[in-house]
Order: structure tokens, then C-alpha cells, then sequence
């Protein structure tokens, strides 16, 4: 995902914005091209001195020679012409064995397959509790389609060139990046509170707002100190995001590298990841980077559990007091309260969803139970109960990259429609449970 990709958020896919350092590392000077010939002064097993041959690429272009190998890294926009262009000659110049792309298997079939969409089953994804997800990932892809649109350049265009250069040249192509669906929930877990609603709040702004950018202003974003002021602002506004994000992913993409097959490696990356990733491939000793361990979303700590079930058992507990202290009519109010801010927040989600009106029923009835259970939430099952009244057609998929690029195109798609089901009624019953334990406390004391 190139996130905030975020492929998201990461923006890349979610994760919009890479990281960058204000200053290149020590030692390190953009690449110039040839496939052969040693490094600096002529030896090899450098780890990090630039080719001196010719004909010289941009600065955008690194080259880190270690072990015998030569690794090319190009920094890229994804909504960048020259980025393309910059990718193919690359290729086409240094002829490597392996080209190694910024992608996961999910976002490059969907790049190279434009029926991708067709085969998803957004029952199971609900069911999967999936759907904030690839809510989260449709929007920052929405983002960036309209900025692409508006630039004339399809996001993604660079690593289409460089999956298509490397068949050309006869290249193993290597998918070198994180699952996304994995970035984002490990993304999602490691944010605190306030983080997740300023994020969900940020996310959810990028579906009416299209800043006003030039070609020439993605072409400075490469740039090593513009990109440093943006990830600074974005690690001062999201420590905890950036750490999952970027860092992480440099991480990765870093080992991909290492191991990927070959003497002669090209690897096409947002211009954010090169500083990391640099830094990695020219350490001394060298990293080597568990790839397992980043692959897996950590569970919940024990005081996350324990707040989630004890909230359930406060509103529970105060409704008993209610009875016991209170009297029928005490404990009866409690849990009207409980139902309708629960209920009617929930169900108003649903509405702004624009959901079949037994949709919203059903959000109603299910927030005020399953604000009791951490297990369930109202929006799967509003969401379930909005794809059996309104299943997504064929039509509906074929349209899905046309209709995430527009404000009305999302509520109007039944796809999108469905996770925003989920998404709306989760976040009004959320709400609801909160100010309901506070009127309840206020009326049962």
C-alpha cells in the first residue's frame, strides 16, 4: 500500500505519504546507470557507494552494491508521469534479473486485472469483519484516483511500467510489499482512542475534499527535504501510525530485497520508503528482519480486553443497582435509556448510510444487545441485513472504481454502501453506549 495506504493511509493506497529524511544518508549518492562494473574504486561488496558509469539517472535513482549485487532503488509518486517514465528507463538501461515492486498479491491483481472486483463476496467480507478495512483502503484509493484524474496520470502507473518492463526484459517480478488488509489492521490496533477517531474523522474528509495540486507539486513531494517536512508532520500528528505505516514497511520491503533473487535488482518504491530502506541495506552488520513477526496483527493486551468486556458489565451491574436501590421504575428508566441511545444513534448511522429502511430497523433492535456482547456489533449485522435487501449486482462491481471516485458515487454504489452500513452504525452505536452509561449514571445515582 503506499499509505497516509494507504495503500492507506497512507497518500499512498493506505497509507497515504511515505516517510522521508530531511538529509540523504552519509555515503549515499543517486545511481548511475550500467548493469556491470564494480562499485566505488572499482570493488565490489560496497554497501552502499554509487556506480560512477554512465549514462547518469536522476536523483531519484539509488544504487546499493553489497555482496556481489547490485540493487537499484527508484523513488516514486504514484500519480507522477516522469515517475513512469523514470521506471522504464531504468529497466530498460540496467536490464536486471529481478524487479521488485512496491505491491502485495491483493492490490496487484487489482491493478493488472480489471475484473478483480467482480470475484469479492462483500457477505463474507462483512462476516470476516473486514469491512472498515476495505472501507479505510477505498477511500485513500478514491483519493488518489481523483488527484490521478486530475493530473491525467492513473495512480499505480509506475508499477504497472514496472511489471510490464520486467516481463520485457525477461525479469523475475517480485511482490515485495506487506498484505495491506495487514498494514491496516496492525495500523488500526496500534492507535490509541483519539488517534482512531482523528484518523477515522481525516478519512473520511478525503471523501469531499481534493486538494489543489499541480504536476509540478508531486514532483517536488520527491524531493528528499519537502518529503521530510510531510512525514515529520505526519509522525508528529500519528507517532503510533507512522511506526506501522512506514517504518515497518520499510523494514520489510528492506528484507524483500535482501533476499530476493539475483545479481542485478531494480525495485520500485514511493520516494518516502528510500531513506529507510537505504539505511537498512547499507547497515553494518547486516539486519535481517523477521518477516513472520510483521506479518501478524497482535492481539489485544489484557487491559484492552478486560475495558472491553467491563463496560458491558458496568451497564449491566447499574441497571441491577437501579432495581435494587431505585425500584422498578428507576431500573425501567435505565434501561429505556440504554435502548434508545444505543438504538437511535445506531439506527441514525444506518439512515446517514442511506440503508433500506429494515436495515435501519435492524440496526435499532441489534445496537442495544450487541453493545452488551464485545463479540458482535450492530453494524455486521445492519451491514448482513443491508447485502440481503440490496446484493450487489455486476453492475455494481464493474462501476466500483468509477463510483469510490465521487462524494455520491460511494453512497450510491451498493458495495460501498454496505461497508458505510457498517462503518456508521458501529460509530453511532459507539457513541450511543457512551453517552448512555453517562445519563444512565447520572439517573441511577
Amino acid at each position: 500500500m503506499s499509505s497516509p495506504e494507504d495503500q492507506s493511509l497512507a497518500g499512498k493506497d493506505p497509507a497515504a505519504g511515505d516517510q522521508a529524511a530531511e538529509d540523504q544518508p552519509a555515503g549515499d549518492q543517486p545511481a548511475t546507470g550500467g548493469r556491470e562494473g564494480g562499485g566505488a574504486d572499482g570493488q565490489e561488496g560496497n554497501s552502499g557507494n554509487a556506480n560512477a558509469a554512465d549514462p547518469a539517472f536522476s536523483q531519484n535513482v539509488h544504487l546499493v552494491e553489497r555482496d556481489g549485487r547490485r540493487i537499484y532503488l527508484v523513488g516514486t509518486a504514484h500519480i507522477s508521469q516522469r515517475s513512469v517514465e523514470e521506471v522504464r528507463e531504468v529497466i530498460e538501461q540496467v536490464s536486471p534479473d529481478t524487479v521488485c515492486v512496491e505491491l502485495d498479491p491483493a492490490r496487484h491483481r487489482a491493478l493488472t486485472d480489471d475484473a478483480a472486483w467482480r470475484e469479492m463476496d462483500i457477505v463474507q467480507v462483512v462476516r470476516r469483519k473486514q469491512a472498515s478495512m476495505l472501507l479505510a483502503h477505498l477511500i485513500l484509493s478514491a483519493f488518489q484516483r481523483r488527484l490521478g484524474e486530475k493530473l491525467g496520470v492513473k495512480p499505480g502507473a509506475e508499477m504497472l511500467q514496472a511489471i510490464r518492463s520486467a516481463e520485457a526484459a525477461g525479469a523475475e517480478l517480485v511482490l515485495a510489499d506487506r498484505d495491506v488488509r495487514i498494514t491496516l489492521r496492525r495500523t488500526w490496533a496500534n492507535l490509541g482512542w483519539l488517534d482512531k477517531f482523528k484518523l477515522a474523522f481525516q478519512l473520511m474528509m478525503t471523501l469531499v475534499m481534493t486538494p489543489d495540486i499541480s504536476a509540478e507539486d508531486i514532483e517536488r513531494l520527491k524531493e528528499q527535504d519537502m518529503l521530510g517536512q510531510v512525514m515529520e508532520s505526519f509522525a508528529k500528528a500519528f507517532p503510533k501510525g507512522k511506526e506501522t505505516l512506514i517504518d515497518e514497511r520499510d523494514a520489510y520491503l528492506a528484507e524483500k530485497l535482501r533476499t530476493a533473487p539475483g545479481r542485478t535488482i531494480v525495485a520500485v518504491v514511493g520516494a518516502g520508503h528510500l531513506p529507510g530502506m537505504l539505511a537498512r541495506l547499507r547497515a553494518e552488520p547486516p539486519q535481517p528482519v523477521e518477516l513472520e513477526a510483521l506479518e501478524t496483527v497482535p492481539k489485544k493486551s489484557w487491559g484492552a480486553r478486560a475495558l472491553q468486556w467491563g463496560i458491558p458489565l458496568a451497564i449491566v451491574a447499574l441497571v441491577v443497582y437501579g432495581f435494587a436501590s431505585g425500584g422498578t421504575e428507576v431500573g425501567l428508566r435505565l434501561i429505556v435509556i440504554w435502548i434508545l441511545f444505543n438504538g437511535v444513534l445506531s439506527a441514525l448511522g444506518a439512515l446517514a448510510a442511506l440503508a433500506h429502511p429494515l436495515t435501519i430497523l435492524a440496526a435499532f433492535v441489534a445496537a442495544p444487545l450487541t453493545s452488551l456482547n464485545p463479540l458482535v456489533a450492530a453494524g455486521w449485522v445492519a451491514g448482513l441485513v443491508e447485502a440481503a435487501l440490496r446484493k450487489p449486482v455486476v453492475k455494481d462491481f464493474e462501476a466500483l472504481p468509477a463510483d469510490i471516485i465521487s462524494f455520491k458515487g460511494f453512497w450510491r454504489n451498493s458495495i460501498t454502501r454496505i461497508l458505510l452500513v457498517v462503518a456508521l452504525s458501529n460509530l453511532g452505536s459507539s457513541v450511543g453506549t457512551i453517552l448512555a452509561a453517562v445519563v444512565m449514571g447520572s439517573q441511577g445515582g
